[in-house]
């Protein structure tokens, strides 16, 4: 269940909503091509991963295929991008709940929804998997029952209930592309957003009991989840609701949608839906942002007591740090100007892509090194080097375009001024670990 739907938050139920209306129907395309990204890119990563099952996963790949500055670089970007998630999760289901009890302030929902999680989390993975079925479970139930609406909708299966479908709202709008391919780039970034954890079961699958067997399991359920998901719940949103409806962008996708189709308490479900979903979505930025710097840690890249487990193999150390930093940024959110949050939350705009660029390169490395091992490659990437270099090219191309939107500059170019710190401070942590064993290495010839 957590292959399927355990990474899917908000950003699917609500945040859809925004790439729509900045795209039109068109937004569905940049869903397609975040998806066939996301299906190669997890194709590669599962090639690496059922070779080498390991917690710090693409992290660890590219510090044996690229180089030290490579794998402390991703993984401290990648760290950065599911704390920020901890707040954004926290902060959305502190809002949920303070409309049910307007009489709690949001900031306390926030702490004690963090809290929660966080505790369950200290105790086994077995008890984070567990309320992963769960919260998955929920959201693949209403999903599937949301298409099923739509579609009964649109084949007027529902009376009382009709909808103009596809065909006519393009054709009153704009057409299908109404703000241009740009658009489409544009939206990518948030489609991206949404998308990014599918990895996280690479992480997850090295602590159970058969990791090559489940990565590749996992990673093979990848198209069809996409294609059922994302690609048919957003083409039933877009069938049914105009893509310029000044609710869309406000009210969310899935609300909006159910709205137009009169369905009674749309906006009660529809929270109900966002509080699984986003406490499913923190339960994982906790987990996944604690396993991180618990393999960075290991690596000697992040201090050495995040890399302190618990006799059932937890690294509480790691759990406890990552979550203090998601609370402190969650106050930022509450107690500080709005520009500070936005500033931190474009800072991991575009971390998605360099890590997906990562991921490609290290798998054209790690092929040959595999090779020149005379490994068994039992799981292997398609066509391989040709859609590797598709997908830098892809990505390279993608960040290029948002470079120059004004809309999406100072998301692309924070996340790469933050990219270039931590190289930076990688670089002086692979120099001081190198003179150390140059200095260990002087005392034994010595001995």
């Amino acid at each position: 269940m957590l292959s399927i739907a355990g990474v899917i938050g908000a950003g699917l139920f609500v945040g859809s909503g925004h790439a729509i209306a900045a795209a039109g129907p068109a937004a569905i395309l940049a869903y397609v091509l975040a998806g066939t990204l996301v299906v190669l890119v997890m194709r590669m990563l599962g090639e690496m991963a059922v070779a080498s099952p390991d917690t710090g996963s693409f992290s660890t790949y590219a510090d044996q295929a690229i180089g030290r500055w490579a794998g402390f670089t991703i993984g401290w970007l990648y760290w950065w991008f599911w704390v920020l998630v901890i707040p954004i999760e926290a902060i959305a289901a502190g809002v949920v709940l303070n409309n049910w009890f307007p009489q709690v302030e949001a900031w306390f929902f926030a702490l004690a929804m963090t809290v929660l999680l966080t505790t369950t989390n200290l105790f086994s993975v077995a008890k984070y998997g567990e309320f992963e079925f769960w919260f998955a479970m929920l959201k693949v139930i209403a999903i599937v029952l949301f298409i099923a609406l739509g579609c009964a909708a649109l084949a007027g299966g529902l009376p009382g209930r009709e909808v103009s479908g596809l065909a006519q709202l393009m054709a009153s709008n704009g057409g299908f592309m109404p703000n241009g391919w740009t658009a489409i780039i544009g939206a990518l970034l948030t489609t991206m957003f949404s998308f990014l954890g599918t990895e996280a079961v690479t992480i997850a699958a090295s602590e159970s009991s058969d990791p090559a067997r489940n990565i590749a399991k996992a990673t093979r359920s990848v198209i069809w989840r996409i294609c059922v998901f994302y690609l048919l719940s957003i083409f039933v949103i877009i069938s049914v609701v105009p893509w310029n409806d000044p609710l869309l962008p406000v009210q969310g996708s899935y609300q909006r949608a159910l709205e137009v189709m009169h369905i009674p308490y749309a906006k009660f479900l529809v929270d109900m839906v966002v509080l699984v979903a986003v406490a499913s979505c923190l339960n994982s930025s906790i987990y996944i942002s604690s396993r991180m710097i618990f393999s960075l840690a290991k690596r000697s890249d992040a201090p050495a007591f995040l890399r302190r487990t618990s006799a059932a193999g937890v690294p509480r150390a790691a759990v406890i740090a990552s979550t203090f930093i998601g609370m402190l940024t969650t106050a930022v959110n509450f107690f500080a100007p709005a520009q500070v949050f936005a500033f931190l939350l474009a800072s991991s705009g575009s971390i998605a892509l360099l890590v997906y660029l990562v991921i490609a390169f290290s798998q054209l490395r790690m092929r040959s090194l595999l090779q020149k091992r005379n490994a068994e490659i039992a799981f292997r990437m398609w066509l391989f080097p040709w859609l590797t270099w598709a997908v830098i090219g892809f990505i390279v191309f993608a960040l290029g375009v948002m470079f120059v939107m004004p809309e999406h500059r100072l998301e692309v170019t924070s996340t790469l001024a933050l990219a270039v710190v931590i190289l930076l401070v990688g670089n002086i942590n692979a120099r001081r670990h190198a003179a150390a064993a140059a200095r260990s290495g002087a005392v034994e010839q010595g001995a």
